[in-house]
């Protein structure tokens, strides 16, 4: 833990944000060293604020402060992210005696110079009450680890002697704002506040003192750990062989986790996992105080809107046999739903409130030897909760290094977790419908398959495009942010099971599976060559079989349902002359889709078809079907290529151009379940008679 201010950086940020003014230039700047260091802050956490002069409506200079806005984060910060605020009149706050949330938020937004500035944070008095013209705020790991004991406040004591003032426990908000400041003001000499289990603050009258401050008093808490550790483990680590990698168990794990909705349309509440592996989690993992430790509370309360207080310590699971890892995970996570329903009835009891219980499922899983699992309603949150429980682990183990871990009780810890100041940074938008679910795309970076992933990606789903040509995968993921990629041939074994364990390795599973890879040869059956006719064999009908396969395994492995949409094509109903390879082989995978709709319906899986006809795609990504045949088929009619797709949109009913979007919607119909069907084919041409489902 080092200083990581440069005064040529300085002067960028200066120069940046000359408008602004060098104070608040350099407030953004030391907020962001701050940020960009998981070991201070993880994920919008921590603040900062920076007292200076501002203008009011009418030009008069007034004394104001700008502190960090919510949904702002440390690492990423702008002058807009720390609003202005009138600082008199956050100060005429302190003379009362007691003040609620709802009217400090009220009185903060009435403070604030411009209306339309995003709510200050929540620890916003605190900046104000103290003198300072730069206070930061931080969660350091290492702080945490010193205040986290039975004696933690002797041991910052020890630590820092008078250099920092120990505040105990107060839950955020007013009360912690006027407490600190209080004992601020009997030792105004101190460089910082260690507030127990919540961090530490630090000031001073420039930006850069405030911030070494911040790192010189982290550092030191860090030189007593790595002290304390250096040359052993800490943890007393027993012997575990998981026998499984990751992407072999995942399905099973997010199976246990899947939450019954009670809805028989949608009976599966599916979560996104992330999984850590490094041998500090590994170790937690494998010791004999793993259990413990894994039960103990966040090491600070924010974290409990993210992960919850306790995680889910499975002991020795049986990797060996699926069937038994899955019995043993779905009662371990059905006995921490109960706990949690025990813990939520008995604090609302304790406090006399009536509250609306949160989802009970666990979001962090400790598995011995596999390391940890972080569950979310999408990656980025999976993501947050894998972040903070690295965070913790480390923590936990330096706090044992030291003594002995010692986190919130429970009641605070609840105080927190159903207070809805801490509630509103998760946002209140209603979830998107594919919230939670994975899809698959075969022929991902086709016009087909990039529609059909942009429209699962705007419902909320994470996508893993597979694709052959590697460059043009690279160009389709570019175009869909938040699409993963993975290069594989459909007709190829190996290549198909490779790409359902990319997405467990990534995701935990699939619950969406699009058959969508397709190859078109063209040619009279009298003049076909047999390499043209296997080729599209091997793509669209080997391929949609060892697809299916695989994704049926993975969606029965999981045991949460699932849906498998094949892109079929009008060439079913109605083939045309010299495209034989391609009917008669798309023909065989709809048949399979039909046989598959039949058998997966005992697991809960729904397979349906989408007859999809002339899509020829945008000019960024051009079918490769009708780029391939297309001359062909333009020469068969008597007209030029160019006028092949007015031709097709012309013969349809509706004289509809069929877009790739279109074929997307088409198959988020049927992920959505917005009907309990299954087997079905539904067109997507603009209306054909001829190719009318019978």
């Amino acid at each position: 833990m080092q200083s990581r201010w440069s005064d040529a950086e300085a002067g960028e940020f200066r120069a940046r944000y000359a408008a602004w003014g060098d104070a608040l230039a350099l407030r953004v700047y030391t907020s962001q060293l701050i940020g960009a260091d998981p070991d201070l802050v993880l994920h919008g956490g921590g603040n900062t604020s920076l007292k200076a002069k501002a203008k009011d409506l009418f030009g008069r200079e007034i004394d104001a402060l700008h502190v960090k806005g919510s949904g702002w984060d440390l690492a990423s910060i702008e002058p807009p992210g720390l609003p202005a605020l009138r600082l008199d009149a956050l100060l005429a706050l302190r003379a009362l005696d007691a003040l609620s949330d709802e009217d400090m938020v009220a009185e903060q937004r009435r403070a604030l110079l411009d209306a339309s500035a995003p709510n200050p944070s929540i620890e916003t008095l605190l900046h104000a009450f103290l003198p300072a013209r730069f206070v930061d705020h931080s969660h350091a790991d290492a702080i945490l680890a010193l205040t986290n004991q039975p004696d933690g406040e002797q041991r910052v004591r020890a630590l820092y002697g008078d250099r920092v003032a120990w505040v105990p426990y107060v839950m955020p908000g007013f009360a912690l704002a006027k407490r600190a400041a209080e004992i601020f003001e009997k030792n105004p000499a101190v460089h910082g506040l260690v507030l127990e289990k919540h961090g530490l603050f630090t000031f001073g009258d420039d930006a850069k003192t405030s911030y070494e401050r911040h790192v010189e008093l982290v550092a030191r808490a860090v030189a007593q750990i790595e002290s304390r550790v250096e040359g052993r483990r800490p943890l007393d680590a027993r012997p575990v062989v998981a026998m499984r990698e990751w992407n072999e168990i995942a399905p099973v794990v997010r199976g246990a986790l899947a939450a019954a909705t009670g809805d028989p349309d949608r009976p599966w509440r599916r979560f996104v996992l992330e999984h850590r592996s490094s041998d500090e989690i590994l170790h937690f993992a494998a010791a004999t105080q793993g259990p413990m430790l894994a039960a103990a509370p966040p090491i600070t309360p924010d974290h409990v809107i993210r992960t919850k207080g306790p995680y889910l310590f499975v002991e020795r699971p049986p990797y060996a046999n699926y069937e038994s890892l899955a019995a043993k995970l779905r009662e371990e996570v059905l006995g921490y739903r109960r706990r949690y329903a025990e813990y939520f009835a008995r604090c609302c009891a304790a406090r006399g409130v009536v509250r609306t219980m949160l989802d009970p499922t666990p979001r962090v899983v400790v598995l011995p030897g596999i390391g940890l699992v972080a569950a979310g309603e999408s990656r980025a949150a999976a993501r947050v909760a894998a972040d903070i429980a690295e965070h913790t682990v480390k923590t936990k183990i330096w706090a044992t290094a030291l003594g002995q871990y010692e986190g919130l009780p429970e009641l605070d810890l609840f105080d927190v977790e159903y207070w809805g100041l801490e509630q509103a940074k998760l946002g209140k938008a209603a979830p998107l419908p594919l919230a939670g679910q994975v899809a698959l795309v075969t022929g991902g970076a086709g016009a087909i398959g990039e529609g059909v992933a942009r429209e699962l990606l705007k419902a909320g789903a994470q996508v893993l495009l597979v694709d052959l040509d590697e460059e043009r995968l690279d160009a389709t993921r570019e175009r869909l942010p938040g699409a993963e990629g993975f290069r594989a041939d459909v007709s190829d074994e190996g290549d198909v099971r490779d790409a359902f364990r990319r997405a467990a390795e990534l995701f935990g599973g699939v619950d969406v599976v699009v058959v969508n890879a397709g190859l078109a040869r063209t040619g009279a059956l009298a003049d076909l060559d047999l390499d043209d006719f296997r080729a599209a064999v091997d793509v669209n009908l080997t391929g949609a079989f060892l697809t299916l396969r695989e994704g049926l395994g993975q969606l029965r492995l999981q045991g949460s349902g699932g849906n498998v949409v094949v892109v079929s094509t009008k060439n079913v109903f109605a083939p045309g002359a010299e495209f034989g390879a391609y009917s008669a082989s798309k023909a065989g995978s709809h048949q399979l889709g039909r046989v598959a709709a039949l058998e997966a319906a005992a697991y809960g899986v729904r397979v349906n078809l989408v007859n999809a006809d002339a899509v020829f795609g945008p000019p960024e990504n051009p079918s490769g079907l009708w780029r391939e045949v297309g001359p062909a088929r333009a020469a068969a009619r008597g007209i030029e290529p160019a006028q092949l797709e007015e031709f097709y949109r012309s013969r349809n009913l509706l004289h509809a151009r069929v877009t790739p979007e279109h074929v997307g919607r088409a198959v988020l119909f049927f992920a959505r379940q917005d009907t309990p069907t299954t087997g079905a084919v539904l067109p997507v041409d603009g209306g054909l008679p001829e190719a009318f489902p019978r």
